[in-house]
């Protein structure tokens, strides 16, 4: 999968995140959806480059 593929498919999750929020915060969906919510907003945040230099990951992909 290319890199332009991949931040396409994260980009509509994202969004679809947003909208899982804004559903849930209207009490249109299920609560399952909100746990959804929150697993892939706590992985997003895991990605960003902040947080992995915070770990000491950050740039250890590189090195290889």
């Amino acid at each position: 999968m290319s890199d332009a593929t991949s931040e396409t498919i994260k980009h509509a999750v994202d969004a679809l995140s947003i909208v899982t929020v804004v559903g849930t915060l209207i009490d249109m969906l299920p609560s399952i959806a909100a746990l959804f919510t929150i697993v892939w907003t706590a992985i997003r945040i895991y990605e960003t480059d902040t947080v992995q230099s915070i770990f000491g990951r950050k740039g250890e992909d590189d090195a290889e």
